[in-house]
C-alpha cells in the first residue's frame, strides 16, 4: 500500500495538484479528457474516505494573465459530470474569497480553484504564493506528473509548507513513477526502446540513457533521417538536422560498442510535398530523389521493427513513425502501435510515453491494450534522460 491508500482523510481537506491541461474547442468544450479521466481515481478516493478535495491545476499558458479562454470555468461542468459530483469553482486560486471557500468545504465535497498560471508567480515557484496556496488544506497530495518536471509553486515549492507525513503522490503520480522505474530500472530482457519524432535534438539525452539499459534501439519518425545521412544515404528533401549528423554517427558507433542493436528504417513512404493530397511511393532509404520526402516507415522497416518488438519482454514507446496525423502516412505508426499491442498480449510489458506516442494509440483504439500509458509527456521523457524531477523530488525529501 502507498502513503496515499493508508492516508485517514477523514474530517482533513486534501489539497490535490492535478493536471487539468486539457484541450478545448473553439465553444471551451473538453476535447479529450484523458488528464481528467486519470485523476478520478485520486479524488474519489479522498471522498470515499471522508476527506474534501480542493482542486487545483494551469491551463494553457497565460503568461500571469487573466485569459478567459483559459479559465478553469470552462471544465466544471465536464468535470462534475465525469466525477458524478458537484464541482464548486473559485474565482481565484488564492485571496480571502478562495480562502473562504476552502475553509468551508465541507466532507464529500470538490472545490476547483482558478488557473493557477494567471498569478505568474506560479511558475517563477515564488515561495509566498505556494505559501498562500497552502493555506487551502491540512495535507498536499501531488497527481500531475505531467507537471512533475517543473519546478514551480504548486507542484515543488508547496511542499515545504507539509511534513512527510502531510504530503504524498496521489495514485496517478504514484503508478506513474513506479511504472517508469519498472522499465528504467527493472526491465526484464530483451528491451526494446522505439523512438521517432522530428528531432534528434529533442531525443539526445534519452538515447545516451537507454544505450546503458536498452538492447535495442528502434529509431523512426523524422529524426531516422539524420542518422541515414550520417550513413552517407542519399535523404531528398526529408528533414534533417544538418548539424547533429557527426552526434548521430557518433551514438550508432556508441550502440556498436555497447552491443546494443539501433536499428534505422531500411525504407520510406515519401512524398513530393508534405500534404495528405501528395503523391507518394515507397523507397528504399538508400536513394530518396531530390524534391521527395520522407513520411513514413515503409513496409519492410515494419517488419524488421516489428520482429524485434514481438521478440521483447520489456517495451518503451516515445514518438510515432512518421506524420501519422495525415492519413497517408499512418501506416507504420499505426503498424508499431498494434504490434506492440501484441506483444503485451504475449506476456510483454509496455509503457507508451510521450505526448504523440499517447496521441497515436488513442487514434487507434489500443490504449487498454498496452501496459501503461503516461500522462506526462516532458515528465516522461525526463525521467528516462536521468533527471530528477523536482515535483517527485519534493514529496520524497
Amino acid at each position: 500500500m502507498s502513503q496515499f491508500q493508508d492516508f485517514d482523510f477523514a474530517g482533513k481537506k486534501a489539497l490535490v495538484r492535478v493536471d487539468f491541461n486539457v484541450p478545448l474547442n473553439d465553444a471551451l468544450e473538453v476535447t479529450d479528457d484523458t488528464r481528467i479521466q486519470a485523476a478520478l481515481p485520486t479524488i474519489k478516493t479522498i471522498l470515499e474516505k471522508g476527506g474534501a478535495v480542493v482542486l487545483m491545476s494551469h491551463l494553457g499558458r497565460p503568461k500571469g494573465a487573466v485569459q478567459e479562454k483559459f479559465s478553469l470555468k470552462n471544465i466544471v461542468a465536464h468535470l462534475s459530470k465525469v466525477l458524478g459530483h458537484d464541482v464548486k469553482f473559485a474565482n481565484d486560486c488564492i485571496g480571502a474569497e478562495a480562502w473562504e471557500a476552502s475553509a468551508n468545504l465541507k466532507a464529500g465535497e470538490v472545490l476547483l480553484l482558478e488557473n493557477l498560471r494567471f498569478h505568474a508567480a506560479e511558475t517563477a515557484g515564488d515561495e509566498t504564493f505556494a505559501k498562500a496556496l497552502a493555506k487551502h488544506a491540512d495535507v498536499y497530495v501531488n497527481d500531475a506528473f505531467g507537471t512533475a518536471h517543473r519546478a514551480h509553486a504548486s507542484t515543488a515549492v508547496i511542499a515545504q509548507n507539509f511534513d512527510k507525513e502531510h504530503k504524498m503522490f496521489g495514485t496517478l503520480l504514484n503508478a506513474e513513477v513506479r511504472n517508469a522505474n519498472k522499465v528504467l530500472k527493472e526491465a526484464e530482457k530483451p528491451f526494446t526502446a522505439i523512438l521517432g519524432g522530428a528531432k534528434v535534438s529533442d531525443k539526445i539525452l534519452i538515447i545516451e540513457k537507454l544505450l546503458d539499459v536498452a538492447d535495442n534501439i528502434i529509431i523512426g519518425g523524422g529524426m531516422a533521417y539524420t542518422f541515414l545521412k550520417a550513413q552517407e544515404n542519399e535523404i531528398g528533401n526529408s528533414l534533417c538536422e544538418d548539424d547533429k549528423i557527426d552526434l548521430a554517427g557518433e551514438l550508432m558507433q556508441k550502440a556498436i560498442d555497447k552491443g546494443v542493436q539501433l536499428l534505422i528504417p531500411q525504407d520510406s513512404v515519401v512524398a513530393d510535398a508534405f500534404s495528405n493530397d501528395a503523391n507518394t511511393k515507397e523507397l528504399t532509404n538508400d536513394n530518396i530523389e531530390a524534391g521527395w520526402m520522407g513520411l513514413d516507415i515503409g513496409s519492410q522497416a515494419v517488419k524488421t521493427f516489428s520482429e524485434v518488438i514481438m521478440n521483447s519482454k520489456t517495451i518503451l514507446w516515445n514518438g510515432p513513425m512518421g506524420v501519422f496525423e495525415m492519413e497517408k502516412f499512418q501506416s507504420g505508426t499505426k503498424a508499431i502501435a498494434e504490434v506492440i499491442a501484441e506483444a503485451t498480449a504475449k506476456g510483454a510489458f509496455s509503457l507508451i510515453g510521450g505526448g504523440d506516442s499517447v496521441a497515436a494509440i488513442n487514434k487507434f483504439n489500443l490504449a487498454d491494450k498496452v501496459s501503461y500509458v503516461s500522462t506526462g509527456g516532458g515528465a516522461m521523457l525526463e525521467f528516462f534522460e536521468g533527471k530528477s524531477l523536482p515535483g517527485v523530488e519534493a514529496i520524497l525529501s
